[in-house]
């Protein structure tokens, strides 16, 4: 029966929550920052698989006992609370299997964490930095629905305004998780602020979403690290202009895929104090490095997936934004709306939910829950 197949992959699942709740209040663990962050993310997800695995339980004895006492019991009264009793619990099970079934999915490790974005303008000139702009904005939009803190790492402003390239970072709860549906190549159609003539031309910007890495999470030497400081140029009154705040570090690392040494430059001019562009600097290179030394593991992940919903392949066109026609199409789950400006507008919930959906479909036909 389905509801043994169910309790059966909980099995053990008990002994394995205790093991890590003593563990995670060993001292040696605790001194080992990495392994107690690893186990404390399994515990509080174990945690959870537990609660519903009681609950799985205990409505399975509701309608085992309910149907008990609809057998055997002559008082009307008990009758009428025992089918009372079993509707409901037999109207919540398979909403709870598959609740279940979610929970026992894998989790990716990375999407708990903040998130770096990086926007490029694509083809397109003048009109994809516009366009690069107009997503910034978006997303900055989307992130004050959800509470997270939004900052600016570095920007180049395009021409005719928006932004040939901007880097910023995420704050807050499941970050990377909610984001990294973002990465890929996001084309519009509109008729550009430079066209006379009314004309439809279709340009592209480019969304890279990496998860934030910790400071465990690579290996640097920071003795390694050249430093540079400049006066940043820009708004901002004249201490801007005139203070050494901006900060350039280079740094040669070895790639450990191809055995390469890459010299690394990162500029970081975001505030006007010395020492927290520093601080926001070695974050990006952490970041930089932690993605690089990743990709393998992103690859294994798209090579045995069969849809292209959370790869984190930039490469891949994802998203259509026709203006005239004020229509988003996301082009992995054929996915359309029509009601343009409140995307752009930041209102990019419904969609990032259908995309999780779509995920967890796959995931589950994968481990044949």
């Amino acid at each position: 029966m389905a509801e043994i197949t169910l309790l059966d992959r909980l099995d053990g699942l008990d002994a394995r929550f205790e093991e890590i709740s003593t563990l995670i209040t060993d001292p040696d663990v605790i001194a080992d920052q990495k392994r107690y962050v690893r186990l404390t993310k399994e515990y509080h997800d174990l945690e959870k698989i537990i609660k519903a695995k009681n609950h799985y339980s205990a409505l399975l004895n509701t309608i085992e006992e309910s149907k008990e006492i609809i057998a055997s019991e002559d008082d009307p009264e008990l009758k009428e609370m025992a089918r009372e009793e079993l509707d409901a619990a037999s109207t919540e099970l398979p909403r709870l299997e598959e609740d279940i079934k979610l929970l026992l999915i894998p989790a990716d490790p990375d999407d708990a964490k903040n998130a770096v974005v990086e926007i490029r303008g694509g083809t397109g000139g003048d009109e994809a930095a516009l366009f690069a702009g107009d997503l910034f904005r978006m997303y900055q939009k989307y992130a004050e629905t959800k509470g997270w803190q939004l900052s600016v790492s570095s920007f180049s402003e395009g021409a005719a305004g928006g932004y040939k390239e901007i880097v910023f970072n995420l704050t807050g709860e499941g970050v990377y998780g909610t984001m990294k549906y973002e990465s890929g190549v996001h084309r519009v159609q509109r008729v550009p602020a430079t066209e006379t003539q009314g004309r439809v031309h279709t340009s592209a910007a480019t969304v890279a979403v990496l998860p934030e890495a910790e400071e465990f999470d690579v290996e640097i030497h920071e003795g390694e690290i050249k430093w540079d400081t400049f006066r940043s140029g820009g708004a901002g009154g004249q201490n801007v202009n005139k203070v050494e705040s901006g900060v350039r570090l280079r740094y040669n690392w070895k790639n450990p895929n191809t055995g390469v040494v890459e010299e690394i430059l990162i500029e970081c001019t975001e505030t006007r104090d010395q020492p927290k562009n520093k601080e926001r600097a070695l974050s990006r290179l952490r970041t930089f490095i932690y993605d690089k030394e990743h990709q393998k593991y992103l690859d294994d992940i798209a090579s045995r997936r069969k849809t292209m919903v959370s790869t984190g392949d930039r490469s891949a066109k994802i998203r259509t934004y026709n203006f005239p026609q004020g229509r988003m199409t996301d082009h992995r789950i054929n996915f359309t709306l029509y009601n343009l400006q409140s995307f752009m507008n930041g209102d990019i919930q419904e969609c990032i939910d259908k995309l999780i959906v779509a995920e967890n479909a796959e995931k589950l036909k994968e481990t044949e829950l």
